[in-house]
């Protein structure tokens, strides 16, 4: 599914998207420095969705979980912790693969370093760079929720579902661009990594193919405890 308009929301995410690519080619910004914040790009979204997530649990308590064929009512707590340990899975494993690749832990830092210090690698063009992403994804996904009253229907399943689709595309750019970066080929993969991400985050409708597969799940026969 592919958006035919864009919301004013869209076009902050695109400017969002543009600020790394401005800075590498235009303001001296090192390329790895990019890469590090569309890693924690991955994180960020995370502590949104999370965000959402304990608004539902404080609003509504509980809800809805699908389980091959049945179904129960389980605690919002329940769905935070589920999407807490999950996707945390995902960002561990993504920014691993990246920080080595990328070859920027010290020396006896370990696997998973970037993961538990990813605060020590934040500097000031890193922090203008991820400040814009924050800015971008709270007033495109989390100001519309609340102002909406999405928070008050929505399954809390599609909010633990909705990172996913842009995590699978931004996991696998940022992988391959942390081995361009090996190459010298930081500064023209970054536009394209840039214009590959504001594709899909931007133009592919994943809200609209969430809600097809929830609708999928609901029309499956389900049995409440």
């Amino acid at each position: 599914m592919v958006k035919r308009k864009l919301t004013q929301a869209d076009y902050l995410l695109i400017a969002a998207n543009l600020v790394p690519v401005y800075g590498v080619w235009l303001l001296g910004w090192k390329a790895t420095e990019a890469f590090i914040v569309y890693a924690l790009e991955t994180m960020l979204i995370g502590v949104i969705t999370l965000l959402k997530m304990l608004v539902v649990t404080i609003v509504r308590k509980k809800d809805i979980w699908y389980n091959q064929g049945s179904s129960s009512i389980v605690s919002g707590l329940f769905f935070m912790l589920f999407f807490t340990v999950h996707f945390g899975l995902f960002a561990a494993v993504q920014t691993t693969i990246f920080s080595q690749s990328a070859d920027i832990v010290p020396p006896g830092g370990g696997m998973l370093h970037f993961f538990f210090h990813w605060y020590d690698y934040i500097n000031k063009d890193i922090a203008i760079m991820l400040g814009g992403f924050a800015i971008g994804y709270l007033w495109k996904n989390f100001v519309p929720f609340i102002l909406n009253d999405e928070y008050k229907t929505v399954p809390m399943m599609k909010l633990m579902f909705q990172p996913y689709g842009r995590i699978f595309i931004q996991q696998f750019t940022v992988i391959i661009g942390s081995m361009f970066l090996s190459f010298g080929a930081d500064k023209a993969f970054i536009f394209i990594f840039a214009a590959i991400k504001i594709f899909f985050e931007v133009f592919i409708d994943f809200d609209g193919l969430i809600n097809k597969s929830m609708d999928d799940l609901q029309k499956d026969p389900v049995k409440k405890d």
